[in-house]
């Protein structure tokens, strides 16, 4: 014992001795004490380097739009079926939940850029040797110094790439965009001493990437940390941090995130794939290294192939798939999913929707707004049916083609537009704004909508409104004879008057008004409007939803005033349902997960589909059908069983063709239909509403309720089909007698009924919810050939 007691006592004389020799020579030596100084210099930097990225918790980014995890996505425009009619996205991207990732995805993912992620605290140490071995110190040395250097080309080979956790992948990518977004180029990206001297010896790029790459550790170590308070468990916050990777990540053709690439490159969600799929699984994960590099393509896929390959291998070795699967997977060739342009289906549809949304915004703010669908914050549901709005395409390119084969001359230049509303609450169900092809070009999204831009004249489909306004003063009713005799018609100035004749040239004399309604008489639509004076008119336009300004002139009885088809249809619509509503077409808006943040409010009232004014337009809308000289008399046949009421339209010179059609009362729907040309050239002789635009109504009605795509076919009222069969067999049906009517009766709330339909209806009544009947007026008494008074207000 007292050996080693002594062995102890000599070796510690000896250390001592040591100790003192060498404090003597460092002493004497300055070279020396130099060195020591300048060892000091890094050791004392990385220790200040890893207390500013431990501890420093100053200037933080907002931790909770992290957590809400809201980057852009891809708004979606859904039909009423929940059918996407388009993506609309500046990121076309999809959110997924951690356990939405498929096991096999994950080890691929994890195989490829960050195995030990579940066992490290932000940063991997074990990649340090790594990374400071690629470092390359020749291109350090070599390159001239100076922070204006504009020799950046070799400074940023200076520092390699790689080696970041996803992590710091996803830090990088979600706070740290700014100082991502000017690269490595010669901006300095940082203020103070440090960065300028750092960017001195290394160079700007240089110093930018080694103080981006700083900041990066120092926000992982933060975020993970707070990610563990937040979520109660490293395990919890790690796969928190993943699902927010594999939703975050580019990966090549304007997709982000796993889902997105799957659907694109597969055509196959992301949630399918499954162990067999490893070869799919390890090609996605390999696109996030450089997705420009190793995208797949149709055309070149080596690249693609070989990285695909080495993440096969290392989750062999990483124990996630066994060596013969790995294999196996790696001698399965690429193949991708064909990605044919899916043709638009509702261009005009999308474009009102869109100009809907900027309108929504104005009133209800910036929550609702065309940013927040680019954004995919939120989504629109519409009104539109796609397989209404397939029947409307297919019919309009049908009935444009019978026009063509008539007219080989104007073939791919004639256009169209057709308008489908639903009767009880003016939802827009289809919209063709425009045919598909249009001088031998495709239409998209920026073509020109007919149905709602297209200002034009509305031909003879505007005197429905005459006698509606007639009907309203309590001026005739459709058993009152009516002069279809010459007429004329002031013009301004000293012009000479402008006699009115119809299309037949022909003067019928003393007829009823629902023959002249029928047969669309000029000189009886002007007669009238002559008697009630234009202003009851312009009057009954308003309040059934003509918006834009009519002509204060006689003429515009025929339609020599212009207005847009959809405004057109809807005034039909109210004719046919007696339901006050401005047509619409966004029914929903959702904002994520947080539910509809809007929701179209319904119509808050109807009126009683028996009171007498709208019975007598109806009724006389139906006579143009079913009267054999009435114009629209094609659609009474054994061939169309549909039974439909509505009017046709001619303007001067051939120039439009028109029908708005609708079947009956609220359970129906109402559909326009109109085709020109768009530089106003006339359409051929006898080109008529009924022979032109006509077909295409029928076709279109026959397929959607032959698909029961709206229901069955409402059925006129009994009473009213009794009183046109007997006037077709030449008895005076017995309530055609002219009387006065005041109005067109009390209306009755919906069930549904909202109180947000009051500022819409304001130009309609004081009564939200009443159409207003009109002020009597005194009507001039008219005679026939002998002597007879044809016409007068009791």
């Amino acid at each position: 014992m007292r050996k080693i007691q002594l062995l102890l006592l000599r070796l510690s004389e000896s250390f001592r001795n040591l100790a003192y020799s060498i404090w003597n020579t460092y002493k004497a030596s300055r070279l020396l004490r130099i060195a020591s100084a300048l060892a000091a210099v890094p050791l004392v930097a990385f220790l200040c380097l890893a207390i500013y990225v431990s501890y420093n918790r100053m200037d933080l980014p907002d931790l909770e739009a992290f957590i809400r995890f809201e980057p852009p996505t891809t708004g979606h425009i859904y039909d009423a079926n929940g059918h996407v009619l388009m993506e609309l996205g500046k990121e076309r991207r999809e959110i997924i939940q951690y356990k939405e990732i498929p096991d096999v995805l994950r080890d691929a993912i994890l195989s490829a850029e960050d195995e030990h992620f579940f066992s490290h605290s932000g940063v991997d140490y074990s990649v340090f040797p790594r990374v400071l071995s690629k470092i390359n110190l020749a291109a350090l040395f070599t390159c001239p110094r100076g922070s204006n250097s504009a020799n950046t080309g070799e400074r940023s080979s200076v520092f390699p790439q790689g080696g970041s956790t996803l992590t710091q992948q996803l830090v990088r990518g979600f706070f740290l965009q700014k100082l991502i977004g000017g690269k490595d180029g010669s901006t300095l990206q940082h203020e103070g001493v440090m960065p300028h001297v750092l960017a001195f010896v290394v160079g700007v790029p240089g110093a930018n990437r080694i103080l981006r790459k700083v900041e990066e550790i120092r926000l992982s170590f933060w975020i993970e940390g707070e990610m563990r308070k937040r979520y109660g468990s490293k395990r919890r916050a790690k796969e928190e941090l993943l699902a927010r990777y594999a939703s975050f990540i580019y990966l090549g053709n304007g997709r982000y995130g796993f889902a997105a690439a799957s659907q694109y490159y597969f055509g196959m969600p992301v949630t399918k794939l499954t162990a067999d799929d490893a070869d799919k699984a390890a090609l996605l994960a390999g696109i996030t290294k450089s997705p420009g590099e190793y995208c797949p393509t149709l055309a070149d896929n080596q690249k693609a192939l070989r990285r695909r390959n080495q993440i096969l291998a290392l989750m062999a070795k990483n124990h996630f798939l066994a060596a013969q699967a790995a294999e196996r997977s790696q001698g399965i060739p690429i193949r991708l999913a064909a990605r044919a342009a899916s043709p638009v289906e509702a261009p005009a549809a999308v474009g009102n929707t869109l100009d809907e949304l900027k309108r929504l915004e104005a009133g209800l703010g910036s929550e609702i707004a065309v940013s927040g669908l680019l954004q995919g914050r939120i989504q629109i549901h519409s009104t539109i049916d796609d397989r209404i709005q397939g029947f409307a395409n297919e019919a309009l390119e049908n009935g444009l083609k019978l026009y063509e084969k008539r007219h080989p001359k104007n073939a791919g230049m004639i256009q169209g537009s057709v308008v489908v509303l639903r009767n009880s609450d003016a939802a827009i169900l289809a919209e063709a704004g425009g045919r598909r092809t249009y001088r031998g070009h495709n239409t998209g999204y920026g073509d020109y909508n007919r149905v709602s831009q297209s200002m034009r004249q509305p031909g003879s489909t505007m005197k429905p409104i005459v006698y509606l306004a007639a009907f309203r003063q309590g001026a005739l009713d459709l058993g009152t004879p009516v002069p279809d005799e010459p007429i004329s018609v002031a013009t301004p100035g000293n012009q000479p008057v402008k006699w009115i004749v119809n299309f037949d040239s022909k003067f019928e004399g003393i007829i009823p008004a629902r023959q002249a309604l029928a047969e669309s008489r000029n000189a009886v639509a002007i007669w009238i409007v002559q008697q009630i004076g234009i202003d009851a008119v312009l009057r009954t336009a308003r309040d059934i939803g003509i918006r834009s300004a009519l002509h204060r002139y006689d003429t515009t009885a025929l339609g020599a005033s212009e207005v847009t088809l959809l405004e057109l249809a809807n005034a039909y619509r109210m004719m046919a349902s007696g339901v006050a509503a401005e047509p619409y077409v966004i029914a929903r808006i959702e904002r994520g997960a947080g539910g509809a943040v809007y929701e179209h409010p319904a119509p808050c009232c109807t009126s009683d589909a028996n009171e007498l004014e709208l019975a007598m337009i109806q009724e006389g809308l139906r006579g143009v059908v079913r009267i054999p000289s009435g114009t629209a008399h094609a659609l009474d046949a054994r061939s169309f069983p549909i039974p439909v009421m509505g009017k046709t339209g001619t303007t001067n010179s051939y120039r439009d063709a028109l029908f708005v059609g609708s079947t009956y009362g609220i359970g129906g729907i109402t559909v326009a239909v109109r085709i020109g040309f768009d530089d106003n050239r006339s359409l051929g002789k006898l080109e008529t509403g009924g022979k032109a635009a006509l077909p295409i109504f029928r076709e279109f009605i026959l397929k959607v309720y032959r698909e029961k795509l709206v229901g069955p076919a409402p059925r006129f009222p009994e009473e009213m089909e009794a009183r046109i069969d007997a006037y077709l067999r030449g008895v005076v049906p017995p309530t055609d007698a002219p009387a006065v009517v005041t109005g067109i009766g009390a209306p009755r709330g919906l069930e549904n009924g909202r109180e947000g339909c009051g500022a819409r209806l304001a130009s309609v009544s004081a009564n939200r919810c009443q159409w207003p009947g009109g002020q009597q007026r005194g009507i001039f008494a008219s005679k026939n050939q002998i002597g007879q008074v044809v016409f007068v207000n009791d």
